[in-house]
């Protein structure tokens, strides 16, 4: 859900959404930056924000206050809370051990039970320190094909990468070396596959065959955007087909859970 990714949700947003879907459906919240941005870039939105450090961020007080009061109720529904943080600079942190210990302290802090998943942009900080510090705290690395970043399939064959035994997220975005510009004039209007990426294909088989064959106490989610082939029910389609006939089975069965995003 990427209105959570601009501001907490409130108990009516959550409710409507919820009671258009099945029971057992569940969602994957991008959230808010007022947790994970650490200096607030010099965008409108923010306004007199813009440009400074952000005093909220993993501020664990807060994101306790503003989120989970209001989730409880629909805790069933969710499926992934997901901390997407955009890349650090050296003026955020100089060392990536630093970010781990924030990562540490925050979510030794946070009420446990709750399906975690961390993404970052920054290649250097896939180090098994980070995901030690994940696995501690039961959180998912979110595997992410991005601009900036290795493959999924290289961050797949990272010793420790899967970080919760029971719980899987891959967001399937750009391809490396992409930029997002470039893709958007690429692909608009997103109407048909324009360019058939074989390896995040082939790493979104795998995911899913693995999330299937783990049986039903695994929870695997996969989103693809549009700007990764041109079309991303297509792009979907196609790795259920390359996960195979039993693998399609379980995925429609909910086993796995597939997203597309504009």
């Amino acid at each position: 859900m990427d209105a959570a990714y601009y501001k907490f949700p409130d108990h009516r947003y959550l409710e409507g959404m919820v009671s258009q879907v099945p029971a057992d459906f569940q969602f994957g919240f991008k959230l808010t930056d007022e947790i994970r941005v650490k200096t607030f870039t010099n965008l409108p939105r923010f306004g007199l924000r813009a440009g400074k450090p952000n005093e909220n961020f993993l501020n664990p007080g807060l994101f306790i206050k503003a989120f989970f009061g209001l989730c409880e109720e629909f805790k069933q529904n969710v499926g992934v809370l997901m901390f997407e943080f955009s890349t650090f600079y050296p003026s955020d942190y100089q060392h990536g051990r630093n970010f781990m210990a924030d990562l540490d302290k925050f979510f030794g802090q946070l009420p446990s039970g709750w399906p975690y998943g961390i993404e970052i942009r920054n290649k250097n900080f896939l180090h098994p320190d980070y995901f030690a510090v994940l696995k501690k705290h039961g959180v998912a690395h979110v595997f992410n094909s991005w601009a900036d970043m290795p493959s999924v399939k290289e961050q797949l064959a990272l010793d420790g990468s899967r970080t919760n035994p029971n719980l899987c997220a891959a967001r399937f975005l750009l391809k490396p070396g992409r930029k997002y510009q470039e893709a958007v004039e690429l692909f608009e209007p997103y109407d048909k596959t324009k360019e058939p990426n074989a390896d995040a294909r082939a790493a979104g088989a795998a995911l899913v065959k693995e999330g299937v064959h783990a049986g039903r106490n695994k929870k695997t989610f996969i989103f693809v955007n549009n700007r990764l082939e041109g079309n991303a029910l297509e792009t979907i389609a196609a790795m259920l087909v390359d996960a195979g006939d039993d693998c399609i089975f379980g995925a429609k069965s909910g086993m796995i859970e597939s997203r597309t995003a504009e």
